[in-house]
């Protein structure tokens, strides 16, 4: 009886130190547009996010929702992804609204009628910048320029930096092969953004991130102008 107790306090202990380590994200970010990869997808949007993380492995739940314009871009998406030091991989399940299902039901996952693409990332942060490279390997891909899967993809750098006390990020994103999934008939640089974030005190243990973001698609001709804040508790 005595061995029982002992195990079961011992695996409570260890539960409980797990529970400690686990840590939890619950935010929202609202957006004056939602812009992807340099492409518009809606106008002013909530984007909510709810994740957990632990010992490098993450689970991590998204959405955005128009607040606008009933016809923007639902979204919802689940990525399982894994880091340890710079090091970085992950796999995304997005749903959008919009797709190969005109009834748009999100357990569909018909290999061609589905609203769901499947998208994988491996990326490395080095510090003074980081790259990412996604690729699509499944669901509602785009097509090449031959009308065959285009197995989409995107690669994007990153270059953070602090200036007069805000928190800048210069981001450069190109997609490397032809895709209508992109609108791309080939390598196009299709997302150059400069993003600055500072935290707006409400009180001595409460703040607000506010960002704005100058964003260009060189491929399509667009550029946006972004302002959003985070409220995180």
């Amino acid at each position: 009886m005595k061995k029982i107790v002992l195990m079961a306090m011992m695996m409570a202990t260890g539960y409980s130190a797990m529970a400690q380590e686990i840590e939890t994200t619950v935010a929202t970010d609202v957006v004056s547009s939602y812009i992807w990869r340099g492409q518009d997808l809606g106008s002013t949007a909530i984007q909510p996010t709810l994740g957990v993380e632990y010992k490098g492995l993450s689970l991590t739940a998204w959405g955005s929702y128009g607040l606008a314009d009933p016809s923007d871009t639902k979204e919802f998406d689940l990525t399982l992804a894994y880091s340890a030091g710079g090091f970085n991989i992950g796999i995304t399940d997005y749903w959008f609204n919009a797709g190969q299902d005109p009834d748009a039901r999100y357990f569909k996952y018909d290999a061609h009628g589905t609203n769901h693409v499947f998208e994988a990332t491996v990326g490395y942060d080095f510090g003074l910048a980081s790259l990412q490279w996604y690729t699509n390997f499944s669901g509602n891909d785009g097509v090449n320029k031959d009308g065959k899967r285009a197995y989409s993809s995107y690669v994007e750098a990153n270059v953070p930096f602090k200036l007069a006390a805000v928190d800048w990020t210069a981001t450069a994103g190109a997609v490397p092969f032809a895709t209508d999934f992109y609108g791309t008939t080939g390598f196009a640089v299709t997302n150059l953004a400069l993003k600055a974030t500072k935290d707006i005190k409400v009180t001595d243990s409460f703040s607000i991130p506010v960002f704005g973001q100058v964003v260009a698609n060189p491929c399509s001709q667009k550029a946006y102008l972004v302002f959003g804040l985070t409220i995180q508790p």
